[in-house]
């Protein structure tokens, strides 16, 4: 029996995979980005609330009014960008369900879609199942800078759109207005849009700020700006994100998620929107937190001989692990490292379309209890 052509060359994620190996071989899990922390009391509280007031059906398919709301009014408040709760934001299973379906709701057969390498192992798949064909632009470290002559060369007539993550996953990296500002450029020669991961907003470190591509001259009518609750409020398996879009993007990807998912957990959403209230000391906690963490990593992975960059947001470093004198590649690293040494991390070179790049490198998630670190930590020196 044959399967769909389109998932030629596909497997399930790598970082799934390491998950699975790291509760086989009861390793401390630093592959998957996710917490090993509750969210805050005050969003389980909103939770509970909503379960004990029967908030367990269906509820309007692009979100509860009350997200919708706080979602338009923190995109005012933070970024000055004016979004109609009820017209141009949809809540979604996740960024990863706002990802895929603002590229069906825009993507046709023979168009390309540009991909910043490395990236999320998703986004592939995204453009893939839209019919639309990847083109890849490369970061090279170590300082993972967007080169403004490598973007270009990408686009095309046929470009219909970018994906742009920032801060960025998996190197850390918060490009700057003078690189979003080539990106914008580019999409206005080219007619594209820019459909953009902005779900680490809040975790960025040493005062950067985060510059929503929406915010760029011209780009508010061709951006869509995907975010997300799981990472700000450590609760990735709720599985809540949204997009924000003008017309005709927001209809368009509102009928491909109803068709999709219909709606978001009805009772999450409207913990989120709880959330969303949370005072401006939270999210100052949140970096101070965050800083702490990267220390400990970087010490750790400096100790452990790797060699690695700082990130400056997000919560994730990308590490050369050739001090080790590995014999094997990345995967093979990456497999080995929770069977001995009882750490798990992913390999680099899943992060990348372009062949041969990121084969030397592993990733590190960070968020992390710091007594989860410091055991990492003890084991990595086993080596």
């Amino acid at each position: 029996m044959q399967i769909a052509q389109r998932l030629s060359g596909m497997r399930e994620s790598f970082i799934r995979e390491m998950t699975r190996l790291a509760i086989a071989h009861n390793a401390i899990n630093l592959s998957q980005g996710f917490p090993d922390f509750d969210p805050p009391r005050e969003v389980i509280d909103a939770a509970h609330r909503a379960l004990d007031a029967s908030m367990n059906q269906y509820s309007i398919t692009w979100g509860l009014p009350a997200l919708r709301q706080a979602i338009a009014a923190k995109m005012k408040r933070r970024y000055n960008l004016d979004f109609d709760p009820d017209q141009h934001i949809t809540v979604t299973c996740g960024v990863t369900e706002a990802m895929r379906a603002a590229l069906m709701a825009l993507v046709n057969p023979g168009d390309e879609v540009i991909i910043v390498e490395p990236f999320h192992e998703g986004y592939l798949p995204a453009v893939v199942f839209a019919g639309g064909t990847p083109r890849f632009v490369p970061l090279e470290p170590p300082d993972y800078a967007l080169d403004p002559g490598r973007l270009r060369k990408v686009f095309n007539s046929r470009t219909r759109a970018v994906l742009v993550n920032t801060p960025h996953n998996p190197t850390g990296r918060v490009f700057t207005r003078e690189e979003l500002d080539g990106v914008a450029q580019l999409c206005r020669e080219f007619d594209a849009v820019a459909v953009t991961d902005e779900i680490y907003e809040h975790i960025i470190y040493d005062d950067r700020p985060h510059i929503p591509l929406a915010t760029l001259p011209g780009m508010a009518a061709r951006t869509v700006t995907i975010g997300g609750l799981g990472k700000t409020f450590a609760a990735t398996g709720w599985r809540l994100g949204y997009a924000c879009a003008l017309q005709p993007l927001s209809g368009a990807l509102r009928t491909v998620h109803d068709f999709t998912t219909i709606c978001a957990p009805s009772p999450l959403q409207a913990a989120a929107a709880a959330a969303l209230e949370l005072p401006d000391q939270y999210y100052r906690q949140l970096r101070r937190d965050y800083t702490a963490r990267r220390e400990k990593i970087m010490r750790i992975l400096d100790e452990a001989g790797f060699t690695a960059q700082p990130p400056e947001g997000a919560y994730y470093v990308m590490a050369d692990f050739s001090a080790w004198n590995f014999d094997g590649d990345d995967f093979a690293f990456a497999r080995w490292l929770p069977a001995n040494l009882g750490v798990a991390a992913v390999p680099g070179s899943c992060f990348y379309g372009t062949p041969g790049m990121g084969k030397n490198t592993v990733r590190f998630a960070f968020a992390k209890k710091m007594a989860t670190l410091e055991a990492a930590g003890e084991r990595l020196k086993r080596r």
